[in-house]
């Protein structure tokens, strides 16, 4: 069925509306929180667009043991009030049977307690490891900003880089990053020697790459989302600055691109392999999955999947595999989830267990470059 495009209001692919919570019968309600508008869009909008994609799909193949999905999807509108209001909206008075979201940290983590309190499943589509460390009911599908950080230091580490800047998003998706930081890369001798914060929608950075400039480090990080990021490379790039840059693995879409111009060239990243698909060894276990995902994205939207496309990909199909396996009790739901063994999917093959609600280490990512405004895979040492 056609689905209904109501900004900010719950959008559904099937209009029956029962079938929510532990219920055997009638559709099962999966709800969504995504950053559709406001400084997460770039996130949001292709998220909300795999999702609407993936249900029509499973819908037409029959549902989920015999149920078809009635998709909802609240806007909220990149702010944390606004997640936590549409979050226990969806639980409370949808009912749904599962939460997906945010696009963001600071939406998803204003997000998890109300799924804890409700003991419903969530699975969140952001990288803080802070959304899912010590919850029993929340999960993600974004690779931990931790792991991405793991990647980066074994490259500084390969390259003689001690001293490093940071300057990074103030929101939550920042938060924490410069002591992650030191503290992963104290074995490999790199220092923090000055950070910078920038608004998730800045859009001035002459400031913090002139100080970040008078520190004099071997390396740069930018630690943001585009458009913030996009303009903080050109900054970056304007300023003369010779030390190499680091991104976050929250550029990984053609805005970033479109917005960074030619300052992006050179620039590294860890990222997962869906934007170097094209450059993937045919035995890698990701292959198939991705090469498919877009291949129907492109025919759905007329473009390529970004790599948040690619976390509502892995968040929805977990999902869905859960429910077939567990139906919609929400112990036995939250059960099959943390069960999930040795699944590959977009960003990366997942193993989730009681300890670990992401289940994706650093091998789930490589290091990418941009040459010529295109995304270029970075051969791993050795």
């Amino acid at each position: 069925m056609a689905v209904l495009a109501l900004s900010g209001c719950a959008e559904s692919v099937s209009p029956a509306d029962k079938g929510g919570g532990g219920s055997t019968e009638g559709p099962i309600k999966i709800g969504a929180v995504l950053d559709i508008t406001g400084a997460g869009a770039s996130l949001g909008v292709p998220e909300r667009q795999t999702l609407e994609m993936l249900a029509k799909q499973v819908n037409a193949a029959g549902g989920i043991n015999g149920r078809q999905i009635t998709l909802l999807i609240e806007d909220n509108q990149s702010t944390e009030d606004g997640a936590a209001r549409a979050a226990s909206k969806l639980l409370q008075t949808e009912k749904v049977s599962i939460l997906l979201g945010a696009s963001r940290t600071g939406p998803s983590l204003a997000m998890r307690p109300i799924a804890e309190q409700a003991k419903i499943p969530m699975i969140s589509l952001a990288a803080n490891e802070k959304i899912v460390h010590g919850s029993k009911w929340v999960f993600k599908s974004a690779q931990n900003d931790k792991v991405v950080i793991e990647n980066i230091v074994d490259d500084m580490a390969a390259k003689g880089y001690h001293n490093i800047a940071i300057a990074r998003d103030a929101s939550g998706f920042g938060e924490g990053i410069p002591e992650m930081f030191t503290d992963v890369g104290k074995a490999a001798k790199i220092n923090v020697v000055s950070v910078e914060k920038f608004a998730p929608d800045a859009t001035l950075f002459t400031a913090q790459m002139v100080n970040v400039r008078k520190a004099k480090p071997d390396a740069v990080v930018i630690w943001g989302i585009p458009p913030a990021a996009s303009l903080a490379q050109v900054a970056y790039r304007q300023l003369g600055i010779k030390a190499p840059v680091y991104q976050s693995h929250g550029i990984g879409n053609q805005v970033f691109l479109d917005t960074a111009g030619a300052s992006a060239n050179g620039l590294l990243a860890s990222l997962g392999r869906m934007l170097v698909a094209d450059q993937l060894p045919a035995n890698d276990p990701q292959n198939k999955v991705v090469t498919q995902f877009i291949k129907d994205y492109k025919a759905a939207y007329g473009q390529s999947p970004s790599t948040f496309a690619g976390h509502a990909y892995d968040g929805f199909t977990i999902a869905v595999n859960a429910l077939k396996q567990a139906g919609t009790d929400p112990n036995k739901l939250r059960d099959a989830i943390e069960g999930v063994s040795n699944w590959p999917g977009i960003s990366g093959v997942f193993t989730m267990t009681p300890e670990d609600h992401s289940g994706l280490t650093k091998d789930a990512l490589v290091m990418v470059t941009v040459d010529n405004g295109k995304w270029k895979l970075v051969p791993a040492a050795g």
